[in-house]
C-alpha cells in the first residue's frame, strides 16, 4: 500500500480572520424548500411539535484557512430558536449526522421532534458541511452515471471484471475533478472543524455545544484537539473509531454488519412468514445464493425508469435496512418479494438501496455518496492497490461471507483519487476540554461499539470523555427510545451532569 505526502499544516486560528468573516451577521430568513442535492425531501421543512418553525440562512467561510483573505465558500444553516429566551437559553445546540456527506439542513427538521426537550433552551442548528449538498456539494457523475455506476459489479470476480471495477472509480474520480476539483483539497474534516468554530463565533457562543452521531463524533473530536478550550456540552452519539486504518475500519465495519444481520435473522425467523425461514445458517445461505443469482440476472422491478434490482443494489439496500430495526420490516418484506418463486420482485430492496445511494424519487441524487468520497479521500493519506485488497479478501470474507467482499474492494475507492490525503489518523487528542460524552451500541453496524472505547483513550481517557453503552440495536442511540439512553444525555446537556464513566443502558 502507497500512502500520499501529507497535507501541509494548518497555522490559521478562526480568531485571527478577517472582520469581514468574523463579524458577519446571518440574514436568517424563511427556509426554501430543499434541494435535491440535499436529499428527497421536496417540502419545506415542518415546525416542530412546539409549533416554532425553521430559518435558514447562509455563512461565508474561507475556502482555504491558510488564505483567510482569498475565496470563500457558502456553509448552508437551518436553525430554530429556544422556546426559553434570557437566563434559560443555553446557547447553540450544533447537529452534524454524519456520513460524511449527510444534510444536516434537511436532516434536522426531518427528526427535529427527537429533540424537543433540548429545544427548551437550546437553539437548534445544523449545517450542509462544505462539500456537501448546498455548500458546494460535489457531485461527480450525472443522474445515468450514478445510475450505473452504483448498478455495477461491486466484487470482481476475475482479471476482466476487475480491469472494469478500476475504470469504473477512475471515471468516478475523473468525474470529482472535472466538477470540483479546486475544491476538493479543501474538503477535509479539519476544515470543516474550523467551519465549526466560525459558525460558533457568528452565532455569538463563548463555547460549541455539540451533538455529533457517526462521523459527526470524528469531526466533534478534530474539534476539541483544534479548540480543546472552546468545547462545551458535547455529545458523540455512534462513535467513529479515529485509531484505525481504512483497511482495519472496513473490516470493522464487515464485522458490524455481519453481527447486525445475524440479529436480524434472529428477529426474522422467530416469525412464521419470514422469507428465509427459521434456521439462521439456512437463512444466511438463502440470502446469499440470492445475491449470487442476482450477480448474473437482474431482477425486473416496478421502477418507472426500468432499472432492475442488480447484486449491489440489493446489498446496499440489506445494509441499509440494519442501521434500525425500523427498517426490519421492510427489509422482510423486500426479501419475500425478491424470493417469490412464482412473481420475484425486487421494488421495495430496490428503493432501499436507493436510500443507502441518495436517490431521489425523481431519479436525481442527492451529494451524499459524491461528498462521502470527496471527504474521505481528502482526510486519509492511504491508497491501496489491487494486490492489496486480494491480500486481506480472505480476512474480509471469513468476517463476513456477505458484507466482507464489497467492503474489501471499497478499500479502492480513494485509489485515482486528484488529490492527496491529510494524514493516516485523525488527531484527537483534546486535553484541557470539558468532559464529552460518548455513547455506543453495542448492535451498532456502521460503527461498531469497540470505536467508543479507543475514541475516549484517544481523547484522553476518563478524564476527557465518558462512556455509555446502550445494549440494544442500529445506528445511533439517543433516536432509538432507549429512555436511559435520553434522559442521561439531556441531564448532560441542560443541567451538565455528567453521568459515571461506563454507565449501562439497555
Amino acid at each position: 500500500m502507497g500512502a500520499a505526502p501529507a497535507a501541509r499544516a494548518d497555522p490559521v486560528d478562526t480568531s485571527d480572520l478577517p472582520e469581514s468573516l468574523t463579524g458577519q451577521s446571518l440574514d436568517w430568513s424563511r427556509c426554501p424548500a430543499p434541494d435535491p442535492a440535499q436529499g428527497d425531501d421536496q417540502m419545506s421543512p415542518a415546525p416542530l411539535p412546539d409549533g416554532t418553525g425553521w430559518e435558514c440562512a447562509t455563512m461565508e467561510a474561507p475556502l482555504d484557512y491558510r488564505d483567510p483573505e482569498g475565496e470563500t465558500l457558502g456553509i448552508a444553516l437551518i436553525r430554530s430558536r429556544a422556546k426559553e429566551r434570557g437566563d434559560g437559553r443555553i446557547g447553540s445546540l450544533i447537529f452534524n449526522f454524519g456520513g460524511p456527506g449527510g444534510s444536516g439542513v434537511i436532516t434536522l427538521p426531518a427528526f427535529g421532534q427527537d429533540y424537543g426537550e433540548l429545544h427548551r433552551r437550546y437553539d437548534l442548528v445544523s449545517f450542509d458541511p462544505r462539500g456537501v449538498g448546498d455548500s458546494e456539494g460535489v457531485s461527480c457523475l450525472d443522474s445515468e452515471g450514478l445510475d450505473r455506476f452504483f448498478a455495477a459489479d461491486p466484487v470482481p470476480d476475475g482479471a476482466r471484471e476487475r480491469s472494469r471495477l478500476t475504470d469504473r472509480l477512475r471515471r468516478f474520480a475523473d468525474g470529482c475533478e472535472d466538477a470540483s476539483g479546486d475544491l476538493l483539497p479543501h474538503l477535509t474534516t479539519t476544515a470543516t472543524a474550523r467551519d465549526l468554530d466560525l459558525l460558533r463565533r457568528v452565532l455569538g457562543d463563548d463555547r460549541l455545544h455539540y451533538f455529533g452521531i457517526s462521523y459527526g463524533t470524528e469531526l466533534g473530536a478534530v474539534y476539541a484537539h483544534l479548540f480543546p478550550r472552546r468545547v462545551g456540552r458535547a455529545v458523540f452519539d455512534a462513535v467513529v473509531d479515529p485509531t484505525g486504518t481504512t483497511e482495519q475500519g472496513a473490516l470493522a465495519q464487515a464485522k458490524g454488519f455481519q453481527l447486525a444481520l445475524g440479529s436480524y435473522l434472529d428477529h426474522c425467523g422467530e416469525r412464521e412468514d419470514c422469507p428465509l425461514g427459521g434456521d439462521r445458517d439456512e437463512a444466511e445461505d438463502r440470502l446469499e445464493q440470492l445475491l449470487h443469482r442476482l450477480d448474473s440476472r437482474p431482477m425486473r422491478t416496478q421502477d418507472p425508469d426500468g432499472r432492475r434490482l442488480t447484486e449491489s443494489l440489493a446489498w446496499g439496500g440489506i445494509a441499509q435496512s440494519l442501521y434500525s430495526e425500523d427498517f426490519w420490516p421492510y427489509l422482510t418484506q423486500g426479501l419475500g418479494d425478491a424470493l417469490d418463486e412464482d412473481r420475484p420482485d425486487g421494488t421495495v430492496l430496490l428503493a432501499l438501496g436507493d436510500a443507502m445511494n441518495g436517490r431521489n424519487p425523481d431519479g436525481t441524487y442527492s451529494t451524499l455518496q459524491s461528498s462521502l468520497t470527496a471527504i474521505g479521500c481528502a482526510d486519509s493519506s492511504e491508497r491501496y492497490s489491487e494486490r492489496d485488497v486480494r491480500d486481506v479478501l480472505g480476512e474480509f470474507e471469513d468476517a463476513s461471507a456477505v458484507f466482507g467482499p464489497p467492503m474489501a474492494w471499497s478499500l479502492l475507492g480513494c485509489t485515482h483519487w486528484p488529490v492527496d490525503g491529510a494524514r493516516a489518523h485523525p488527531k484527537v487528542g483534546a486535553e484541557g476540554a470539558r468532559t464529552i460524552l460518548l455513547i455506543g451500541t453495542t448492535g451498532d453496524p456502521a460503527t461498531p461499539f469497540e470505536g467508543t472505547e479507543h475514541m475516549q483513550e484517544a481523547l484522553g481517557g476518563p478524564g476527557t470523555a465518558v462512556r455509555i453503552t446502550f445494549e440494544g440495536e442500529g445506528h445511533g442511540a439517543y433516536t432509538s427510545g432507549n429512555d436511559c439512553v435520553r434522559d442521561k444525555t439531556n441531564a448532560y446537556l441542560l443541567n451538565g451532569d455528567i453521568p459515571d464513566d461506563g454507565t449501562t443502558c439497555d
